[in-house]
C-alpha cells in the first residue's frame, strides 16, 4: 500500500512538469540507458573509465525527461548504497556519485572520459 501511495505522490509531483502518462515510459527508457552504460563499461573493461560510464548513463537517462531522471537517480543511489559493490570504498563511492549528479544535471560525460577509450563508447 505504501508503495502505491509513493508512486502516486511521485506521479502527482512530476505531473506538474510533464504529462503523467509519459513518466513510466521515460523511466523505462532511462533504465535501459543506465543498463546500456553499465554493459558498455563491462565490455570496454578500460582502466579508470567507471566515472565516465556513470556520467554517461545518468546523462542519457535524464535526457528522456523527468521519468528518466528519476530512474537514473534511483538506480545510481541504490548501486552506491550497497556495501562492497561500488569499488574502492567511500571516497570512490563519493566520486561515483559526483559523476552521477554531473550527468543527471546535463553535464558533458566526456569530462570523465579517460584518454584512449575507443570511440565506440
Amino acid at each position: 500500500m505504501k508503495l502505491i501511495l509513493a508512486v502516486l505522490v511521485v506521479l502527482f509531483v512530476v505531473g506538474t512538469q510533464a504529462q503523467w502518462y509519459q513518466f513510466p515510459r521515460e523511466a523505462l527508457q532511462g533504465s535501459r540507458d543506465m543498463w546500456r552504460a553499465y554493459s558498455d563499461m563491462r565490455e570496454a573493461n578500460w582502466k579508470n573509465s567507471d566515472k565516465y560510464f556513470h556520467a554517461r548513463g545518468n546523462y542519457d537517462a535524464a535526457q528522456r525527461g523527468p521519468g528518466g531522471r528519476w530512474a537514473a537517480s534511483i538506480i545510481s543511489d541504490a548501486r552506491e548504497s550497497v556495501p562492497g559493490k561500488s569499488g574502492s570504498g567511500s571516497s570512490d563511492s563519493a566520486a561515483d556519485q559526483e559523476a552521477n549528479r554531473w550527468g543527471r544535471n546535463g553535464g558533458d560525460p566526456n569530462r570523465y572520459r579517460p584518454k584512449g577509450l575507443p570511440e565506440k563508447y
